[in-house]
């Protein structure tokens, strides 16, 4: 959950010939495919990834989404969307991975989570010599271009451009219908012990915003800050969304009724989403938006003032 932010980088959509040699390319090799990555910088290669590593379950979802699943051989924990993710090797969990496995597998591409992979495992990688392609979006917009970048980097560029669109489409017609949304003022609540939320600049306040919604704690400066009791009280969100572990709705949640004075108890704005639609910054993302608008539109119908 720990993001941070960076510049947002254009792809690079064409061959690159007459160009010097990168120091992840053999000597006497020249660049064939090349995007580039949230830390802004460059990933070339001397042919399509073949040998693929995702070190978050997020990246493994968005390969299968550009069509080269089968082109994975070691995949973090919890890899689990789509079914055929659950018999790739497993490297380790995402924020625990041990470099010496990763290495073992003797990938020609690795995909990082900037915020949540440890920068001194990352940086192991690449000591060693292995091309490691980070991603890390904050925004809805960035999510199709991480899937043409990959496209790009593993041979499956129409495919990707295929649904880098459709992305694009859905979000603009979500942007269309909400877009005169009155705000409804929100909490977004990670987990319960300890009581964490996200602030402004995470991808999710922009799932938030995208359905009207505003949140009561984007103003903190870390991305997934820990937060107390008294905060949430003082904040009176008038809705709650909760995520918890899995698709069952954590019992916590309905704990928000013993504070009555609390808006969004009193309304009964209680409300969940599975985590894995909204936080797995893949196309997925956008299943989970289509599922948190029309909460917070029963949001706005249950105000005093809506009948």
């Amino acid at each position: 959950m720990r993001i941070k932010p960076y510049r947002t980088c254009r792809l690079i959509l064409t061959l690159w010939v007459a160009i010097g040699l990168p120091q992840s390319l053999p000597a006497g090799s020249q660049p064939v495919v090349s995007a580039s990555d949230a830390s802004g910088r460059v990933i070339q290669l001397p042919h399509p990834a073949q040998r693929v590593v995702s070190l978050a379950p997020n990246l493994t979802e968005l390969m299968f989404a550009v069509g080269a699943g089968a082109q994975l051989i070691g995949a973090a924990d919890h890899s689990d969307f789509p079914p055929p993710a659950r018999q790739i090797a497993r490297i380790g969990g995402y924020d625990r991975f041990d470099p010496e496995t990763v290495i073992a597998l003797r990938p020609d591409l690795v995909l990082g989570w900037s915020s949540g992979n440890p920068a001194a495992s990352l940086e192991r990688l690449e000591r060693f010599g292995l091309t490691v392609f980070r991603a890390d979006p904050l925004r809805l917009d960035e999510i199709p271009l991480d899937l043409e970048r990959l496209g790009l980097l593993t041979g499956h560029a129409r495919q990707a451009e295929s649904e880098a669109r459709a992305f694009r489409a859905r979000l603009a017609a979500l942007r269309l219908r909400y877009r005169e949304a009155p705000r409804v003022r929100m909490f977004y609540q990670v987990w319960h012990q300890p009581l964490m939320t996200i602030n402004g600049a995470h991808l999710i306040s922009d799932v938030m915003a995208l359905c009207g919604g505003e949140n009561v704690f984007a103003h903190l400066n870390t991305l997934a800050p820990v937060i107390d009791l008294e905060a949430v009280l003082a904040a009176d969100p008038e809705a709650i969304v909760a995520s918890g572990m899995d698709a069952q709705r954590p019992e916590w949640l309905d704990h928000w009724r013993e504070w009555r004075p609390l808006t969004a108890a009193t309304r009964e704005n209680l409300f969940f989403i599975p985590p894995d639609l909204l936080q797995r910054h893949t196309p997925r993302i956008l299943d989970g938006a289509e599922r948190l608008c029309p909460l917070l539109e029963t949001a706005r119908q249950r105000r005093p003032d809506a009948h």
